[in-house]
């Protein structure tokens, strides 16, 4: 895997999981992330519960925030989430189905500056990001002055958006690395 020669990528991950142990999943997916040659400072959110997007008829969420250094390019970091989430037993066919794990880029900045990019494989910032309780949340918990590609701050959305019972149910698997 060749990696970015420019600065540093700090990347926003969201991690979420509804089948077999999700919280195992997403620690485990930490865990990987955390071990990675090029990527480093892990720091994740609680885990909070949620009820699912799509079809209903799934075991309800877990899910989390992450934030991380990375000198992997973005698309880099995409293959690298794709394959931690096949190593957990990923399968994709069912849009917002239940899911073993789900690994996505949230958004990413670049010496302090965010970076936009709209490829066939990765949107960043993630189309969703403002629309979700179960991504606003947890980002705020990590990041409460961050400031979102809307102008918006991560504190206020995550205060604005209903809530639909989301809530914490562990502490950070991982706190920093």
């Amino acid at each position: 895997m060749s990696t970015s020669s420019v600065a540093p990528y700090r990347c926003y991950i969201g991690l979420g999981a509804n089948l077999a142990t999700p919280e195992q999943a997403i620690t485990s997916a930490l865990n990987a992330l955390a071990q990675h040659p090029h990527i480093s400072a892990v720091q994740c959110s609680s885990l909070y519960q949620s009820k699912p997007m799509g079809p209903q008829d799934q075991p309800d969420y877990t899910n989390a925030v992450a934030t991380l250094q990375s000198e992997l390019a973005p698309l880099e970091l995409l293959d690298l989430l794709q394959q931690i989430e096949n190593q957990h037993g990923r399968v994709r066919n069912q849009h917002w189905g239940p899911r073993t794990l789900d690994l996505d880029i949230l958004l990413l900045y670049q010496n302090n500056a965010p970076l936009t990019m709209q490829t066939s494989r990765l949107s960043v910032p993630h189309p969703g990001l403002e629309l979700r309780e179960f991504v606003l949340i947890p980002l705020a918990e990590i990041a409460p002055t961050l400031d979102l590609p809307s102008g918006n701050s991560v504190q206020w959305a995550a205060a604005n958006i209903p809530k639909n019972g989301l809530h914490i149910i562990a502490h950070p698997p991982i706190t920093s690395l």
